[in-house]
C-alpha cells in the first residue's frame, strides 16, 4: 500500500501556520513600534516578546495538529 501524499500537511495545517507567522510578525512589529528609545519600554521588552513567543507556540500547534 502506497499512501504517499504530495504534501506533508493538510490544508488546515498550512492555514494555521500562516496565522502563526502573522502572529510572529505582529510581535516583531510591536517591538519596533515601542516609543521608548532603543525599544526599552513595555512594548519592546514585555508585550512584543510575549506575542512572538505565543506565535511560536501556535506554530508548534499548527505543525502537530492532526487534520482530519
Amino acid at each position: 500500500m502506497n499512501n504517499h501524499h504530495p504534501f506533508p500537511f493538510k490544508r488546515k495545517n498550512y492555514i494555521l501556520m500562516l496565522i502563526g507567522i502573522a502572529i510572529i510578525v505582529a510581535g516583531f512589529t510591536i517591538i519596533g513600534l515601542d516609543p521608548v528609545q532603543h525599544g526599552f519600554g513595555f512594548m519592546g521588552l514585555t508585550l512584543g516578546p510575549i506575542v512572538v513567543l505565543a506565535g511560536f507556540i501556535f506554530e508548534f500547534y499548527a505543525i502537530f495538529h492532526k487534520a482530519e
